[in-house]
């Protein structure tokens, strides 16, 4: 008996042995495998929440929906700041089915309201407003415009205690209140939300809603342009998703910009900032400045400040030839000089004003005027040794005291030309534009101020820089930024706005990128030339606008309403910005160090 006792106790710790191995084995085995790395240590599931590890979440159903929705109207859910998961279920539905159901739905509302009418009733407008809806998406079901699905979207979020809990789900309740879209949290389902809203694609809560095509499609979740590039400059905070707007102007079909904003806005403090990091990148920059804004910038990073006026000793002789390496361009330069020089002259000898469509000033020289003012030229470069051979552009070129005095000694209206441009040679314009070129820019920031120029004269001025400027990017190509303030004063007279529409077009192909600033958006825009600067930029920054000029903006930029009622209350520093076929609402923002090198209010220049 004792040793069939003890075979016994044998049997069992054996037994008891080869469970504990099997126990190990599986074990072992089960620690290897991929869902035991990622899953959480616990899951605690609660009626209105539950616990996944150390965090605690929560899961929404959305269950009701306005009448009409926006396009774009979960976007900021999308994007808002917080530990959120997202999930749609769309579901098509045959349109025969939704046809029998809504004759069915049709007949009940049709019938009820005829009760009311019967009784006296007033007229109920939701029922009214039903039967309509009813009726217009039986049309388009009928004609194949639409489709219809059942949609669900759930939500589920995430914290790391239960007060943060309810704070983000009172979060993005109001953001779905304030649209009229209204949700529930899933009491006592919340193991069925998780799943829901796990990357698997098992709907375990089917609360769903019907909708057609166009209601489906508001709900499109990537709405947020993003115009993050790898390289590039910072221009600011992008409004709808928090990140960052870094792009590089010249990687679009050209680096042009346009600013449009109304004094304030922030558009110098824009422009300055976006030349000051462009720098750092290796651009050189260019500026053509009425309003003596970019001095302190310019002397900040040791660049060349050219003050231009009557009393000063700077002198920039409009008849330089550009030194043009580019052969196919050699030939042509005095041609291209003469044609605008042309422009110049008609701005400087007045003649006749006419008002152009859109209110813009066109002065107007006669036949006879413009034919020998062309001979005039052409005889003044002449005499100076230079002609249409690209190896006489090494000679001193002419002055406009030379074309005086070619004008002054020649038949027809030559004698009256050369007295109407006698105040630029003798007279109180004398000096500045009369003499041979005394500046000589090798610097990587050079700015020209024409604030001191009587007003008069400041178009000329302006006219006479950029062609200056123009003559230096054909001389030698190389990554560029050319900044022209204040530019509806060119945009007054036709030549000089033909001329900078030139600029705008042309300097794609010299590495130059134009920055064209205006806050008097509709006269530039009223502009045949303003209207076509804007279309060859490739960017466009629109900051706070006056009431007026957004209906303009609006127009050329095809904004939705939402954009435009957001356009004229813009915070300052804050604006829509369109870069190729993307647009972001952005914020402009500065380093300590840059917000004092570029800002304009005076209480911070102190």
């Amino acid at each position: 008996m004792a040793k069939k006792d003890m075979t016994a106790s044998e049997i069992a710790s054996s037994q008891q042995t080869a469970i504990e191995n099997e126990a190990e084995r599986a074990f072992q085995a089960g620690i290897t495998t991929l869902r035991d790395l990622i899953s959480p240590s616990s899951l605690e599931i609660h009626s209105a929440y539950f616990r996944l590890g150390t965090k605690y979440g929560r899961t929404l159903y959305i269950y009701g929906y306005p009448r009409v929705l926006y396009t774009g109207w979960l976007s900021s859910i999308i994007n808002i700041d917080e530990v959120v998961d997202v999930s749609m279920y769309v579901y098509p539905v045959e349109s025969a089915v939704i046809m029998k159901n809504l004759r069915k739905k049709v007949t009940q509302l049709e019938a009820s309201m005829n009760v009311n009418n019967e009784r006296g009733k007033v007229r109920d407008p939701e029922l009214e407003a039903a039967i309509q809806d009813a009726e217009e998406l039986r049309d388009q079901l009928q004609v194949g415009a639409e489709k219809f699905f059942r949609y669900g979207l759930y939500l589920t979020l995430y914290a790391d205690s239960l007060d943060e809990l309810n704070f983000v789900q009172n979060k993005i309740e109001t953001i779905f209140g304030q649209q009229m879209v209204f949700s529930k949290v899933a009491s006592s389902q919340q193991e069925q939300g998780l799943n829901s809203t796990a990357p698997q694609c098992t709907d375990q809560l089917q609360i769903r809603r019907n909708m057609n095509t166009g209601a489906i499609s508001t709900s499109f979740p990537f709405t947020s342009a993003d115009l993050t590039q790898d390289k590039g400059v910072l221009y600011g905070i992008n409004m709808h998703n928090n990140g960052l707007v870094i792009f590089d102007r010249y990687s679009l079909e050209n680096a042009n910009m346009v600013v449009f904003a109304k004094s304030g806005a922030g558009k110098s403090f824009t422009v300055k900032l976006e030349a000051l990091r462009s720098m750092m990148m290796g651009a050189e920059i260019l500026i053509v400045d009425p309003e003596n804004e970019y001095q302190k910038l310019c002397d900040a990073v040791g660049g060349s400040y050219i003050r231009l006026s009557l009393n000063s000793d700077v002198r920039i002789n409009p008849f330089d030839i550009p030194k043009v390496v580019d052969n196919e361009d050699a030939g042509d330069a005095l041609r291209s000089n003469l044609v605008t020089l042309h422009g110049l002259f008609r701005l400087m000898l007045g003649g006749a004003t006419m008002a152009a469509a859109g209110g813009q000033a066109v002065t107007v020289l006669t036949p006879n005027e413009e034919a020998d003012l062309d001979q005039a030229l052409m005889d003044t470069y002449a005499r100076a040794g230079i002609t249409s051979d690209p190896l006489t552009h090494q000679s001193p070129p002419p002055t406009i005291a030379n074309l005086y005095d070619t004008l002054l000694h020649m038949g027809g209206t030559g004698p009256d030309l050369a007295q109407r441009l006698r105040k630029y040679t003798s007279g109180t314009f004398a000096g500045i534009f009369s003499q041979q070129s005394n500046i000589d820019i090798n610097n990587q920031m050079v700015v020209f101020n024409i604030r001191d120029l009587e007003d008069e004269l400041r178009p000329v001025a302006m006219y006479i820089v950029l062609s200056h400027i123009w003559n230096i990017v054909r001389a030698e190509q190389k990554r560029r930024m050319l900044i022209v303030d204040e530019a509806w004063q060119l945009m007054k007279y036709d030549d000089s706005a033909s001329f900078l529409f030139s600029l705008a077009k042309r300097a794609r192909k010299y590495y130059l990128g134009l920055t064209t600033i205006t806050q008097d958006v509709e006269d530039f825009m009223s502009s045949k030339m303003g209207r076509a600067i804007v279309q060859n930029s490739s960017m466009q920054l629109l900051l706070k606008q006056s009431t007026a000029a957004v209906d303009v903006l609006s127009d050329v930029f095809k904004l939705t309403d939402e954009e435009k009622k957001r356009l004229a209350n813009f915070p300052v520093g804050q604006g829509l910005f369109f870069a190729g076929s993307n647009h972001v609402h952005i914020e402009i923002i500065a380093s300590q160090t840059e917000e004092q090198l570029v800002t304009t209010t005076p209480k911070d220049k102190k």
